[in-house]
């Protein structure tokens, strides 16, 4: 896992330009990693779209908590799919 892009990403997701909450971010992070990975997709260190996907899950979860909506977003359902379908498919 590559903590500090997954980071990166999901600050700039969230549009956030301080590290105050950095600690609670890496919390959601490490959630949305384990999250993802019980619906049977496998994340590869270092690649750019398994940590794109994890900081798209965690800003869910971060936005998720504060808002009344609480159904995940379908371009991260999409993606998630997606990602499943090709990993299942081989490719």
């Amino acid at each position: 896992m590559n903590g500090a892009t997954r980071l990166a990403m999901l600050r700039n997701d969230l549009q956030m330009l301080t590290t105050s909450q950095d600690d609670y971010l890496l919390q959601l992070i490490e959630m949305a990693d384990g999250l993802i990975k019980k619906e049977g997709i496998v994340l590869t260190e270092g690649d750019i779209e398994s940590d794109g996907l994890v900081a798209m899950y965690a800003a869910y979860l971060f936005r998720k908590r504060a808002g009344s909506e609480t159904a995940m977003p379908r371009h991260l359902r999409y993606a998630m799919n997606i990602t499943l379908f090709s990993q299942k498919a081989g490719g």
